[in-house]
């Protein structure tokens, strides 16, 4: 495209005037001219219309710009922009992009772009077809002619409003009926489902096959589009996923399947199993240093596997609630003390209801009140702490940056085996006079 100084000041007018008319003539233009436009406009203009852009168009052009003009424009780009471009860019190229961004944007964009394992923001693809409302419909089939001549693959067309958000799907024949001076809004459907990025896989499928459907947009919390994701691809992913944190929280890896070699299961099991081993020796050296009570009071011995047994299975439940969270990312940083708090707190009031029952059952079959008020106390005692660790666990080992499902059940029955045992025998000890 050849340009002179007047033709760049005219365009630059016609930019800060308007960036959201210029992103919609900007989006029926061939690459390449939008591209040398690009070129020779500020960064702080481009930007500016940029984030009137569909994504996809606009991946497409910042792919193909020099590196040097990318740095210059995602500059003026919030995080949330820079990253839904980043998405639709081959994995080889946005590595290079993100290279060149500060490293403050940087880790902020690095946190969006990472989906949990199974969820749609993970399954989807990211080749959409998506054009604004306002724009035309003989537009439309125009940049869709030039978009199929490269070999884009075949989808729904979905529209947007100038943010980007989802506000209706086009299907072909509806297209070519109408005029090619209406808007895309005036023909879309409007009634369409959207899956959340952060939506189970299992969930996905379920909803795919009730309406009939073989994709779906994928969008944020905000509706904004961000992909499709199609049912061949979840099927394939269910039968891959089903089980994988299960094993990994039991010290399996993620990874084994039921005919993997024998050499390579063994490397995967053994480490864990050893170190399940050890802690079981923890929580036997705790009921060791009360042999003597034990021996006394034999009666003791016959409830370690019930205060055992409730703290794992409190601790498992706010385990799973947590890790749910985690992987959802609905705990930001600023609300983890509060939601370690509230997993103590529901511990607490579960232990006093769990306890009281415990000890009326023990004070009935023992014939002996202070039997059922030593073994109550340890269980309340046991359950405000499995709650504590239930929500400590996960949060910890995310924070150190290991896999939050890594055997974290192994390690919550640990600590609720050892406090478990010695709070019951403890108590034991302490009021022994009164249980013999």
């Amino acid at each position: 495209m050849k340009k002179n100084q007047a033709f760049v000041s005219v365009t630059q007018k016609y930019f800060q005037q308007d960036p959201v008319a210029a992103a919609r003539t900007l989006e029926t233009m061939p690459e390449e001219d939008a591209i040398e436009i690009f070129k020779f406009l500020p960064a702080s203009v481009v930007a500016e219309a940029m984030k009137y852009l569909n994504d996809s168009y606009a991946a497409s052009l910042m792919e193909r710009l020099p590196e040097a003009n990318f740095a210059q424009i995602t500059a003026y780009l919030d995080s949330e922009k820079t990253t839904s471009i980043l998405m639709q860019v081959s994995s080889e190229k946005r590595e290079v992009l993100l290279g060149i961004i500060d490293e403050k944007k940087k880790s902020e964009i690095q946190e969006l772009l990472t989906y949990p394992e199974g969820s749609a923001g993970r399954l989807m693809t990211t080749k959409v077809i998506a054009f604004n409302e306002n724009v035309l419909q003989r537009d439309a089939i125009q940049k869709i002619r030039r978009l199929s001549a490269k070999g884009f693959p075949d989808s729904y067309i979905y529209v947007v409003d100038e943010g980007n958000h989802l506000k209706g799907v086009m299907n072909m024949r509806d297209m070519l009926l109408a005029h090619g001076t209406d808007k895309l809004a005036q023909h879309m459907r409007t009634d369409v489902l959207a899956i959340d990025c952060f939506a189970d896989s299992s969930e996905i499928l379920a909803k795919l096959k009730e309406h009939h459907f073989f994709a779906a947009p994928v969008v944020d919390a905000n509706k904004r589009l961000l992909g499709i994701i199609k049912t061949e691809n979840l099927i394939k992913e269910i039968k891959e996923s089903t089980t994988e944190d299960i094993q990994k929280m039991v010290g399996a890896s993620g990874h084994e399947r039921a005919f993997s070699p024998i050499k390579d299961s063994i490397k995967s099991r053994l480490p864990w199993l050893h170190i399940n081993l050890a802690t079981a020796f923890l929580a036997a050296s705790v009921v060791s240093l009360f042999e003597d009570i034990i021996a006394k009071i034999t009666v003791l011995a016959i409830y370690l596997p019930v205060v055992a047994g409730q703290g794992g299975n409190a601790g498992a439940q706010s385990l799973a609630v947590v890790m749910r969270g985690i992987v959802m990312r609905e705990i930001p940083p600023a609300k983890v003390k509060a939601l370690i708090i509230k997993e103590s707190t529901i511990g607490l009031i579960n232990g006093v209801v769990v306890g009281i029952v415990t000890g009326l059952v023990a004070w009935f079959w023992k014939s002996n009140p202070m039997l059922g008020f030593v073994i109550g106390l340890g269980m309340l005692i046991n359950l405000v702490v499995a709650g504590f660790a239930g929500a400590f666990i996960p949060i910890a080992m995310k924070s150190l940056r290991l896999d939050p499902a890594q055997s974290s059940s192994i390690i919550l029955t640990t600590i609720t085996d050892i406090v478990g045992f010695f709070a019951f025998l403890g108590l034991a000890v302490i009021f022994q006079r009164f249980l013999i």
